[in-house]
């Protein structure tokens, strides 16, 4: 009979804008695996930690090397559960990720299911399934300077609507390089009141046109038409990928943050990233929606929680029947029981070490390990000098 706590050992990939060597969170969790294959090179870029069984990098039983997907297959109901199984299948519905940020992300939005299923079915090696993508992020907003105005919407034009953005973004993005190197070098030569409360655009403006070029469109999109937010330590946000809500155009800037979407890995890029690399103007600015809106807006507040038992447990739940994602922390010493969740669950060990108790046996947890727990498993979580966890899981 399997056990229903199972260590993984999840790897990273290298994308350009991820954080090198030990300065990146995800290249540290890959690394705390004991006894992994994880080793770090300190010149090399780690830009993500994937948790879970999608194919492009799925994590793997640490005892035995096994591809978890396959271990679930041929446990299904016991790791899954039966009303799971029946929604989603065998495979894990969410994708959890660590994303360590040195520079800016691609421009980005992710398709909505019909979409999807559209780009899968054209070009199955691009867009590798047919389901949708929301996730933890932004909602975007624009920002109405003079020398904008003038170039890119009508003289007579005061409310920036949906349709407004998208098209001001469409023709941003049809820019030629020469147009957007001037007016690059307007908006630096713009003094600071002149931006309103936007401030942070000309000390933004600098820092991405460095990274990417002062002739990457990229700068102007997410300056002008985005709104800006820096998130503090357990700050959550939400990005929908459906058209009949908003499809949020949005790009992490820097950090390292704990991310969680549904099952897929489908995306439209543009800006930040080489044209080579970019998806069509057209297709770009056809999925895309605005729904003007604060930036605070988008933030997911947590909620307390009733999985955990002892009180220090807290839920992130967006609208979406793919998954919530738990939050334990623990002080000193202290204790959490989580209730058996009706479904499966990725546990990512976030900070400090303890003890995870679970169907008789005791685990040792630190900060970097990651855990598959299967449907129906009560664990209990003991700090020795603090202990935090997040648990991405799904209840059909």
């Amino acid at each position: 009979m399997s056990s229903s706590v199972i260590q993984l050992e999840c790897q990273c990939n290298n994308y350009p804008w991820g954080k090198k060597g030990s300065s990146s969170l995800a290249a540290k969790y890959a690394a705390a695996t004991p006894g992994g294959h994880s080793k770090l090179d300190e010149p090399k870029e780690y830009a993500e930690q994937w948790m879970g069984t999608y194919p492009t990098t799925p994590s793997l039983v640490l005892a035995t090397g096994e591809d978890l997907q396959k271990h679930i297959n041929s446990n299904e109901e016991k790791l899954i559960g039966k009303a799971i199984l029946d929604k989603f299948g065998a495979n894990l519905p969410y994708l959890p990720k660590i994303l360590s940020i040195a520079k800016a992300l691609p421009l980005q939005i992710h398709p909505d299911k019909g979409l999807a299923a559209k780009l899968h079915k054209k070009d199955p090696e691009k867009f590798g399934d047919a389901n949708h993508k929301p996730e933890i992020a932004i909602q975007q907003l624009f920002t109405a300077i003079p020398i904008l105005k003038s170039r890119f919407t009508k003289s007579s034009e005061t409310h920036f609507n949906g349709e407004t953005l998208k098209e001001v973004v469409g023709k941003i993005l049809s820019a030629s390089d020469e147009e957007i190197v001037e007016l690059y070098e307007s908006l630096k030569k713009t003094e600071v009141k002149d931006f309103g409360k936007h401030t942070y655009i000309p000390e933004l403006l600098p820092r991405l046109a460095e990274q990417y070029d002062k002739s990457d469109q990229g700068n102007l999109v997410a300056l002008l038409t985005m709104n800006y937010l820096v998130l503090q330590k357990g700050d959550a946000i939400y990005v929908p990928a459906e058209l009949t809500i908003d499809n949020g155009i949005h790009a992490y800037l820097s950090g390292d943050i704990v991310e969680c979407m549904a099952r897929s890995d489908n995306v439209l890029n543009t800006g930040f990233c080489p044209r080579a690399d970019r998806d069509s103007i057209e297709l770009f600015t056809a999925a895309l929606t605005f729904s003007p809106k604060d930036a605070d807006e988008a933030l997911l507040k947590p909620k307390k929680s009733d999985k955990g038992l002892k009180g220090h447990t807290q839920v992130l739940a967006p609208p979406l029947s793919e998954f919530d994602m738990l939050i334990t922390k623990l002080k000193g010493e202290e204790t959490e029981t989580i209730k058996a969740l009706q479904g499966p669950a990725i546990l990512i060990v976030t900070g400090g070490k303890g003890k995870m108790r679970a169907e008789g046996k005791e685990h040792e947890v630190k900060e970097g390990y990651v855990f598959f727990i299967g449907y129906n498993t009560e664990i209990e979580l003991a700090a020795e000098s603090g202990l935090e966890a997040h648990i991405a899981f799904a209840e059909a």
